[in-house]
């Protein structure tokens, strides 16, 4: 074994692979036995950090998630304006899901919703908290906010969905270019919630 697996680093290596796997083959490519191999390892290695692929994807869900959470804080300290944070943030989560082939699909996979995955799920709720308290305030109510996040978030996860399907590139739309658009969408959306009572 590679002396820099050596001291217990093997499960932050097997972590990182898995995320590179991912925004290769995106998570249909997810496999404990092709995690092994790209990190030369033998196939029972990685049991012996995690108990089972769900163990090992709940690890890379967490990564994911602090990195989203990041990236989506790093987008919004420049605008002290909320409607223009919020936009970036709807642009930073479709930028990072076309780099990374990560999202709320794997954040919010099924398998990882038992009281098994805690820590993951304290995460998750930092970086919904983020998107929230900015929903919150250009929202006439915590009803309108819930609403609003919930289609920001599904508007900013189908502009990188269909780019990454193809969708867009057919059209000849660069990452860069859909991540504008998806940034400049939810500014609509956003207005248009602003002019709602209720």
């Amino acid at each position: 074994m590679p002396a820099r697996y050596h001291h217990g680093d093997l499960r932050a290596e097997l972590v990182r692979t898995s995320v590179g796997l991912i925004a290769e083959q995106g998570l249909e490519g997810f496999s404990v036995a092709k995690v092994a191999r790209r990190a030369k390892v033998s196939p029972g290695a990685p049991y012996r950090h995690f108990a089972d692929r769900e163990s090992l994807l709940a690890a890379v869900a967490y990564t994911i998630t602090g990195q989203l959470t990041d990236r989506v804080r790093t987008a919004t300290r420049s605008h002290a304006d909320p409607e223009a944070a919020l936009a970036a943030a709807a642009g930073a989560y479709t930028g990072y899901l076309i780099e990374r082939r990560a999202g709320l699909h794997i954040v919010f996979a099924d398998s990882l919703q038992g009281p098994r995955h805690t820590e993951l799920h304290e995460r998750t709720r930092e970086l919904i908290d983020q998107f929230l308290l900015l929903c919150l305030s250009v929202s006439a109510s915590p009803q309108l906010a819930l609403e609003l996040l919930e289609q920001l978030l599904t508007q900013a996860h189908g502009y990188g969905t269909c780019y990454l399907d193809g969708f867009f590139r057919r059209h000849g739309y660069s990452a860069d270019l859909v991540v504008h658009k998806s940034a400049e969408a939810a500014r609509m959306v956003i207005r248009g919630y602003r002019e709602r009572t209720e």
